[in-house]
């Protein structure tokens, strides 16, 4: 009888000691839950050392291109494939996003999300043919796409990684089949 009061008290205290790991692991859990959801794309990187886009002017100044990793705000992004994006730099001048090697591509949904990229600032004087192109990715008439008659020199930026804050990836099977699919249009 000793020995399975002796079994019963030791298995106590093991569930016991087990509470206590249980409830830290339910509070890292829940710390988990409370962390703002962010999606990767491309290479990982962290939103460490990210600066406001407008310091992309004064990063290039007397460079040719620069490699940076900026925050800002998603203006556009391609809504054939999500294979290139905008963001705004400041109120007067947007940047065009394209990514690494098109080696991937960001969800077509995220216009007004919060990004995080690294990778090369440059300025580049994008044909006519490029600016229709993008045009016709965007969604724009073909009033509109016409319309573009002249060279655009831009800020352009190639990204290596990009980060969504506040995005979640929806596991589908139409979004696996869809980040499959890397050639290039």
């Amino acid at each position: 009888m000793k020995k399975l009061v002796y079994i019963g008290f030791v298995a106590l205290l093991a569930s016991c000691s087990g509470s206590v790991n249980h409830d830290e692991a339910t509070e890292n859990v829940d710390t988990l839950a409370q962390a703002p959801a962010m999606a990767h794309f491309g290479d990982e990187i962290t939103i460490d050392g990210a600066m406001a886009m407008d310091q992309v002017l004064a990063q290039l100044a007397g460079h040719d291109s620069v490699h940076t990793k900026l925050v800002g705000t998603v203006e556009k992004v391609c809504q054939v494939k999500g294979c290139w994006m905008t963001m705004n730099v400041n109120e007067n001048q947007g940047m065009h996003v394209s990514f690494k090697d098109y080696g991937f591509f960001v969800p077509k949904n995220i216009d007004g999300k919060e990004a995080i990229i690294e990778g090369y600032a440059y300025v580049d004087t994008m044909s006519v043919e490029e600016l229709r192109h993008y045009a016709e990715d965007e969604g724009k008439s073909a009033e509109d796409i016409a319309a573009i008659t002249e060279p655009e020199t831009k800020l352009s930026f190639v990204a290596e990684g990009v980060i969504v804050k506040d995005y979640v990836i929806a596991k589908s099977n139409d979004a696996i089949e869809e980040s499959e699919d890397h050639s290039h249009h």
